[in-house]
């Protein structure tokens, strides 16, 4: 594996089910010591309690337990409009909001910027950077997949958590890291968490 430059990522994490595939991805960004700017919605600190059964009442010590103490991991509120990521003129090289509900696919689709993670994500478009959306949600109504639609003209990347079987999976982790891996794949990211067709 190639060694690369290190960049800087925003990540969000919604209150969609599905909130491994966020953390999932926030360590592999780290691993390879890319700078990530974390945004947590108050829904998603629910799921991380129920799916993961970790205690977020004392959000820091969740985080250092789920990435360790890491220079390269900042952390934002929600109202943290003063976050470099919040403005255009920052170098940024990414945004991926892993899951993202559809109240929040929604608000992004249409301009509304009523948090940082939006505000951010709404920064990707106007400055044309990559904003990969990872939506969760079944089954979908015409409104779900117009919006889909509107982001995508708007120049962001649909990757719906649809894990492939190709691969052979044989446990949750084959499935959780088969989605992630997608999404770094369209960050040109280099990893090794899933088999690719054709490789032994």
């Amino acid at each position: 594996m190639d060694v690369k430059e290190p960049k800087v990522y925003a990540v969000g994490i919604t209150g969609a089910s599905g909130a491994i595939y966020g953390i999932r991805l926030v360590q592999a960004l780290l691993k390879q010591n890319h700078q990530v700017h974390l945004l947590l919605t108050e829904a998603a600190w629910q799921v991380f309690h129920y799916e993961l059964h970790v205690n977020t009442e004392d959000k820091d010590r969740c985080l250092n337990e789920l990435f360790g103490n890491h220079n390269n991991l900042y952390y934002h509120t929600q109202y943290e409009f003063s976050a470099p990521i919040a403005s255009g003129s920052a170098k940024n090289s990414g945004m991926i909001i892993i899951p993202c509900s559809m109240g929040t696919l929604a608000k992004i689709a249409h301009g509304i910027s009523s948090n940082l993670l939006e505000r951010t994500a709404d920064v990707m478009l106007k400055e044309r950077r990559p904003l990969i959306i990872v939506p969760r949600e079944t089954p979908l109504h015409s409104t779900h997949l117009e919006n889909m639609k509107r982001l995508s003209d708007q120049g962001a990347q649909l990757v719906p958590a649809m894990p492939g079987f190709y691969h052979n999976p044989s446990s949750m982790d084959d499935l959780i890291n088969f989605v992630v891996g997608k999404v770094l794949d369209q960050l040109g990211v280099d990893h090794n968490l899933f088999t690719r067709w054709g490789e032994s």
